[in-house]
């Protein structure tokens, strides 16, 4: 259903030369960032594996990457980093920065109702741009449609289509977050920053988003 759904009103442009990146998408490429390190080093050490450690008890193997996300994966990893992928959504599609937080979610939920699939570098800028994509259309008034997502995102609007469906299944549709798990998310990511040492990203003229400010925008 969603993926048919065009813009209800066309967002104001953001002005590039005043624009700055909330400080909730730094936190989030940084979390994504090490989670990707780590798997991405993991698929390394289970294709070394000579036996295959993912069978699945009939001879056949899944590969280390799993199944689950297999219509996420690319070729191979796209040059852009993570952060840089975030602030060129963040910058196009003018979506408020708690959809960058749902879309978090729906990627940490998707981690947890499969575990048999890694998020990874081949996968996570897919998972990124359609995660964003869905969040924003659950939560902003006005948001682009799919063809204009699709050409922010680097892929065919047919592509970006196929991922959305392929979302909202693996998610059961369940789409709808909760005021309360949304704070809780958020709080995480800010333990996250503090856990991690000083702010991210000051140097790169990070905005002073509270979590506070990104909770009432949902509340």
């Amino acid at each position: 259903m969603l993926a048919t759904v065009d813009r209800i009103r066309q967002p104001e442009p953001i002005v590039a030369e005043t624009m700055t990146t909330p400080r909730v998408l730094t936190i989030i490429s940084s979390v994504l960032e090490k989670l990707v390190a780590r798997n991405d080093r993991l698929v390394e050490v289970l294709s070394e594996q000579p036996d295959g450690s993912n069978s699945n008890g009939n001879g056949s193997t899944s590969g280390p990457l799993g199944k689950s996300l297999h219509a996420f994966h690319g070729v191979r990893a796209p040059n852009i980093s993570i952060p840089n992928y975030l602030e060129r959504i963040y910058k196009y599609t003018n979506c408020s920065p708690s959809c960058f937080v749902l879309g978090y979610v729906y990627i940490d939920r998707l981690a947890h109702k499969h575990p048999d699939s890694l998020i990874v570098s081949l996968n996570v800028h897919r998972l990124l741009v359609t995660s964003v994509m869905v969040a924003s259309k659950v939560l902003d008034d006005a948001h682009y449609n799919n063809a204009f997502y699709a050409r922010v995102g680097g892929m065919s609007k047919a592509e970006l289509n196929r991922l959305e469906i392929e979302l909202l299944f693996l998610l059961d549709f369940g789409v709808a977050v909760s005021s309360r798990v949304f704070e809780t998310y958020c709080f995480q990511l800010e333990q996250e920053m503090l856990i991690n040492g000083a702010e991210v990203g000051r140097a790169r003229g990070v905005s002073p988003v509270a979590v506070d400010e990104i909770v009432a925008d949902i509340g």
